[in-house]
């Protein structure tokens, strides 16, 4: 039986309704970092006894995640090197020179996360690389989010990640019996829908 076409319109109607939410669900959602609300950290160990904490204040970075398949999302942020800030001024000339962060020669350093794992709505991994002194190495943000960066599409989200390094795999080999190699990193950022 074939029913009349101005039922077959209204039939057809639901389908397409759905369709439509289906294709929502998996556009991208895409943002800006928020430079004025973001900021990262490096702190490492000094002479075994206390720490040491630089900071990064100036970045620029966008994050794209993909409802329904967060393996896909990208994280691409890049820290200005030159802008470092150190607790005193003989720290802060050390980690420009070419013992540290060679800010001259490498002015930047970047992290590429390509993949999100999540272990709840608000927690998860991003594994990329990260950038530092003309070395890429691969790197692992354990990262929390403020809110279900998927159910709170279209509005600001913000989220803390988490990572340790080596530094002597970037070639920041100087002052080991007074610097730790160990270094971590804390990025806190806010992301603004594009």
């Amino acid at each position: 039986m074939t029913l009349p076409r101005p039922l077959r319109r209204l039939a057809v109607l639901p389908l397409l309704a759905l369709l439509t939410l289906a294709n929502a669900a998996s556009v991208p959602q895409r943002y800006t970092l928020d430079a004025a609300a973001s900021n990262v950290s490096a702190k490492v160990p000094f002479f075994g006894l206390a720490s040491k904490t630089a900071r990064f204040p100036r970045m620029e970075g966008a994050v794209t995640i993909v409802p329904g398949a967060p393996e896909q999302a990208v994280i691409d942020v890049t820290f200005d090197a030159t802008a470092i800030e150190a607790p005193d001024s003989i720290t802060l000339a050390r980690l420009r020179g070419d013992k540290f962060f060679w800010v001259e020669k490498y002015p930047t350093i970047r992290f590429l996360g390509r993949s999100l794992k999540l272990s709840s709505a608000t927690r998860g991994t991003v594994a990329g690389d990260l950038t530092a002194r003309g070395v890429t190495r691969p790197a692992t943000l354990a990262v929390t989010f403020d809110a279900d960066p998927v159910a709170q599409a279209g509005k600001p989200v913000s989220f803390t990640g988490t990572t340790t390094i080596d530094r002597r795999q970037f070639g920041m080999k100087s002052y080991q019996l007074i610097v730790g190699n160990q270094v971590d990193i804390t990025l806190r950022a806010r992301m603004v829908p594009r």
